[in-house]
């Protein structure tokens, strides 16, 4: 698993904690069987190129670029931007209960991102939902170094 850092943005140390947690998790346990291939283990490089996520994937006589427009996800991910501050914001100086609201409400967001995320790979890589939401997380690492964000 490799995300093009080229293609990041400077991340708070919160954000930064997030992406290494995405990275470790998904070393440790996923499912991505790109429709088609002969199986895996793959190697996965993220990158944005023009607005567009880029995964490059190679395994065993296996090798695919595969392009997925950024604008599907552009609402959902300002959304959970807003949301993550607010959260981080938060757990420094708010109550658990406002703390909690504010996580549930995170959480929500993410996991519309990761459905969005599958909807996309339809048809052409079979992942689960952990998976899904891990690689949501690295996307708005990349997408935080769009034209908007840097």
């Amino acid at each position: 698993m490799e995300i093009d850092e080229a293609s990041l943005a400077p991340a708070s140390r919160d954000v930064e904690h997030e992406r290494q947690i995405a990275v470790f998790d998904l070393l440790e346990a996923n499912k991505f069987q790109p429709i088609g291939s002969p199986g895996g283990p793959y190697d996965l490089k993220i990158a944005l190129i023009e607005n567009r996520l880029a995964f490059d994937i190679n395994g065993p006589e296996y090798q695919h670029r595969l392009l997925l427009s950024l604008t599907p996800f552009r609402t959902v991910i300002k959304d959970y931007f807003l949301i993550c501050e607010s959260y981080f914001q938060a757990v420094r100086d708010a109550a658990p209960a406002q703390i909690e609201a504010i996580d549930m409400g995170r959480r929500g967001l993410h996991n519309e991102g990761a459905d969005r995320l599958m909807e996309r790979f339809d048809g052409k890589v079979a992942i689960d939902h952990d998976t899904a939401r891990r690689l949501f997380t690295l996307i708005c690492a990349l997408y935080r170094r769009g034209p908007e964000h840097g």
